[in-house]
């Protein structure tokens, strides 16, 4: 019998943590030579994803990590379907369509038709990291095509954005070639002002990035008084510099938790907006959405034509093929919930937020920069100097299980560090009360011992 038979048949007949791969250090940097039974490999694999701790208890996300079965269930039934492939899947095309029209009129996009969902302007993407990039594209193109129009050079163009946007807008500076001209924050405002915007921007600005749902502390920026700025220095003969709204975080929030708040495309100014479905959308990553005002806010050059698969098909993306499982997810949710659903979700996350805010606020150690109240995000520093630091409190709570992110604001407020509560879907009240119970043990110990880890944590947005 040769080695190999002999190996298997081991497997087979061992109890489950004797077989070949609990003994034999298994090749990490190279391939196997032999293959291994699915069960084993399954577990293999299983038990080092344990190390990872619980998504669940992870707070330092904003992304979905709890969904009903039924959305597994769909999802893992569409793993295998190409999303690019709208000829040979025109069902799972029909769905994107139908949630790019249903994210379009939440945000209030004009002349849309209740029967064409191809009368909305956007396409669904891998995140708002993909929608960022398109919609910074389409404000380049455009702001490109009337300088040329009007004969003027256009080798310099600029975006306005405050020092606090995701780092995924500094890519799209870098990766397009656009120099960006960031707003400083300061101790005490981590939102950007309309006279700051206003001052910066010149005749090179492609655009201004208004984020509504900060990553840093969940605000809103005022995009109507910002809009209002720029029409002020329009009308007065200064640059028309469109706004694009990176609504990340707060686009499936703010519609149902204050609809009355004017942040969409009910400001006349506002070109683009993106979302995450993957954040407040409630389905799992990766899914995004950017939607433009109208088709003549999407420039024609950037949408390919590409006959595929036998088919005409218009597209305009930076990722080709991915998988049609999360449009699949994100339409769930959408028929699932509706209004009434993501309004309910959306009180009690806030609810929750608040409720744990108080709590912490409550403390003597804290003070609360955000109370959840405009996305259901808590960031709170410290208040005087208790002998131990935001990185200590988040270190032990860590080693409770709970991952509650610390880290340094951003430019010019950089001597401000805080904690960030992200409080998502599975996130119950009873948990909340947990997190808020451990918070104030840690804080007791820490205190108690006199302090703990000086070394920041490395924080990814």
């Amino acid at each position: 019998m040769s080695k190999h038979h002999h190996h298997h048949h081991r497997d087979i007949l061992a109890p489950a943590y004797t077989g070949r791969l609990s003994i034999d250090p298994f090749p990490a940097l190279r391939l196997p030579d032999e293959e291994t039974d699915p069960e084993a490999t399954y577990r293999f694999i299983h038990d080092e994803l344990m190390l990872d701790g619980s998504s669940r208890l992870n707070l330092a996300t904003f992304v979905t990590t709890w969904m009903d079965p039924e959305a597994d269930k769909l999802m893992a039934e569409t793993f295998d379907k190409n999303m690019i492939d709208k000829d040979e899947y025109p069902a799972t095309a029909a769905i994107e369509s139908r949630c790019v029209s249903m994210v379009a009129d939440l945000f209030h996009a004009p002349h849309l038709s209740t029967t064409d969902p191809a009368s909305a302007t956007g396409v669904s993407t891998i995140g708002s990291s993909e929608a960022v990039m398109l919609g910074g594209l389409a404000l380049k193109w455009r702001w490109r095509a009337k300088r040329e129009a009007a004969g003027k050079d256009t080798a310099r163009p600029n975006l306005v954005l405050g020092s606090n946007v995701q780092v995924v807008w500094e890519k799209f500076c870098r990766y397009f070639d656009v120099e960006p001209k960031y707003l400083p924050m300061e101790k005490g405002r981590y939102v950007v002002t309309p006279e700051q915007v206003r001052d910066a921007v010149d005749e090179n600005t492609i655009g201004a990035v208004v984020i509504v749902g900060t990553t840093y502390t969940g605000e809103l920026e005022p995009v109507a008084e910002i809009a209002d700025a720029l029409d002020d220095l329009a009308a007065s003969g200064g640059p028309d510099v469109p706004i694009h709204v990176d609504a990340a975080s707060g686009g499936f929030v703010v519609p149902f938790l204050y609809p009355d708040l004017l942040w969409d495309f009910r400001v006349p100014r506002v070109a683009s907006i993106n979302v995450s479905g993957h954040k407040y959308g409630l389905t799992y990553p990766g899914i995004g959405f950017v939607v433009w005002r109208d088709p003549e806010y999407l420039p024609e050059g950037l949408v390919f034509r590409v006959n595929y698969l036998g088919g005409d098909m218009p597209t305009f993306t930076l990722n080709f093929s991915r998988p049609g499982n999360q449009v699949v997810g994100q339409y769930y949710n959408f028929l699932r919930l509706g209004r009434a659903g993501y309004k309910s979700i959306m009180e009690t996350l806030r609810d929750t937020a608040v409720r744990v805010g108080k709590r912490v606020g409550e403390l003597e150690y804290f003070t609360l920069i955000t109370d959840g109240t405009d996305i259901p995000v808590v960031a709170f520093e410290m208040a005087g100097d208790p002998g131990f630091t935001v990185f200590d409190v988040s270190h032990e709570l860590r080693a409770r299980g709970w991952q509650v992110p610390a880290y340094t604001m951003p430019a010019d407020a950089e001597d401000v560090a805080v904690l960030r509560i992200v409080v998502r879907e599975g996130f119950s009240a009873d948990l909340g009360s947990l997190l808020a119970e451990a918070i104030e043990e840690v804080c007791a110990e820490l205190r108690e011992k006199g302090g703990g880890h000086t070394t920041a944590q490395h924080f990814a947005h």
